[in-house]
């Protein structure tokens, strides 16, 4: 990105320095340096369009209130014991304790794995004070309550969970995004310690981070991954790492949406590329899907205008980085 900055930069200092000798050069040479100005000027609203395009990518995500923000009350309907049925406040409940809350925007397997490792350790640190809500977010309260039913084996039972009633969007003042996976609230005194927003949640890369700062909160020694989970699913997870490419496909799934907004677009790209950052074999199974995808002459299919976009970029950095040419028949269409 640096590299199309510099370029417009020296498009702009050629322009200046053509439009200065424009006036002592024969008529000739003057239309070939129209010509000029004109491509240079076209190339360098190119560049801007570019800039544009990957600030407006890295823009943070954000969700609920901030640091050092209140937290104010608010109902939900309670779906576990002894609550089922009833109106509870987490917050008014807390009294200005250490209140863990989570917001899950989207019930998948990620957020569930997240919400149920997260809510395990929370559990055990409420001897030490820390109070924990689950706010299950939709729109139909009653079809959201039929679905923890289905699924509430996945959940922690000790762990307070309800239904927001307030649809999807959750408490009006909380200034939630529904375009995110969950929203992770720390707090303290009535104010957020840390706020959490994931739009793909990690088990690996998120849930450390979140209960390093619940220990910052109530203190107490910081578990390894492995003790947070267990070594049984750490062995999974190691095997599974191994075998197989990382399961990009929920991710890649949320790009390619046909209902998807430009705006929900970039924020997941961006999640993406953070991603590829960290860890190669995730930046090269991202590769790989981009090529299966651009290079089945069904790119059309694929998602939004912007989202083919993304994938045509992320196809060609696999291709002059030599990434493995993909599998057959494992692009994933929505």
């Amino acid at each position: 990105m640096l590299g199309h900055l510099r370029l417009f930069k020296l498009f702009v200092a050629l322009c200046f320095l053509l439009a200065s000798a424009f006036v002592v050069l024969p008529s000739t040479t003057r239309k070939l340096v129209n010509v000029l100005c004109f491509s240079l000027a076209c190339a360098s609203c190119y560049g801007c369009f570019l800039a544009a395009d990957h600030l407006k990518a890295q823009e943070p995500v954000f969700s609920g209130p901030q640091p050092n923000e209140p937290i104010v009350s608010f109902q939900v309907r309670g779906l576990t014991e002894p609550n089922i049925g009833k109106q509870v406040d987490y917050v008014a409940k807390a009294k200005g304790k250490p209140l863990l809350l989570i917001f899950v925007h989207d019930l998948n397997r990620q957020s569930i794995s997240l919400v149920r490792n997260l809510t395990n350790y929370s559990a055990k640190r409420a001897s030490d004070g820390l109070e924990t809500g689950v706010i299950l977010l939709q729109d139909d309260a009653n079809e959201a309550e039929k679905n923890f039913q289905r699924m509430k084996h996945a959940f922690n039972a000790e762990t307070a969970t309800g239904v927001s009633l307030e649809g999807r969007e959750g408490p009006g003042s909380y200034g939630l995004n529904r375009l995110v996976t969950l929203t992770i609230l720390l707090s303290k005194e009535d104010k957020v310690v840390v706020n959490y927003t994931l739009v793909q949640p990690s088990l690996q890369v998120d849930l450390p981070k979140i209960v390093k700062s619940i220990t910052e909160v109530i203190g107490g020694a910081v578990p390894s991954l492995e003790e947070l989970i267990g070594k049984d699913a750490m062995r999974a997870m190691q095997s599974d790492r191994k075998e197989k490419a990382p399961d990009m496909s929920g991710i890649m799934r949320s790009l390619i949406q046909k209902s998807a907004t430009e705006e929900k677009v970039i924020q997941v790209a961006a999640q993406i590329e953070k991603q590829m950052e960290g860890d190669e074999a995730i930046r090269k199974e991202i590769y790989r899907i981009a090529t299966a995808v651009t290079g089945g002459g069904k790119l059309p299919d694929y998602g939004i205008p912007k989202a083919q976009e993304f994938l045509t970029k992320w196809a060609n950095e696999g291709r002059k980085n030599g990434a493995a040419l993909p599998r057959s028949n494992e692009a994933t269409k929505e």
